[in-house]
């Protein structure tokens, strides 16, 4: 059973800082891609950062130059390094995993981001 556990989420104002991480258990083998995707209230999940297959990164637009994702080298822990935040970036943060021949998805239980104004 592939477990997801995230931490790091909390309250900030404007400007601040904070660090997640996502610590990976279970069968996990072949990863294809493993990151960060987001949720604010009413809007669609969308990816934040991630590490495709290879170990290469993507960003959304709008977290380019203020986020950072980065890994421990066996692939256990993911984190999302959060500088400049803005209002804006407030949502249930979700670490994901898709791995395996068959390529499958997993999700960790989320953690909320709140910047405030």
């Amino acid at each position: 059973q592939v477990q997801l556990v995230e931490s790091g989420g909390g309250l900030v104002q404007a400007g601040g800082s904070l660090r997640l991480s996502c610590t990976a258990s279970g069968r996990i083998f072949s990863i294809n891609t493993m990151g960060w995707y987001r949720q604010a209230p009413g809007e669609q999940r969308e990816l934040v950062a991630v590490f495709t297959s290879g170990g290469s990164t993507n960003y959304a637009d709008s977290v380019k130059g203020r986020f950072t994702i980065s890994r421990d080298n066996a692939w256990n822990t993911v984190y999302l390094q959060m500088n400049s935040l803005k209002p804006e970036d407030t949502a249930v943060y979700y670490c994901y995993v898709k791995h395996g021949a068959w390529y499958t998805d997993h999700w960790g239980q989320g953690t909320q981001v709140t910047v405030s104004s």
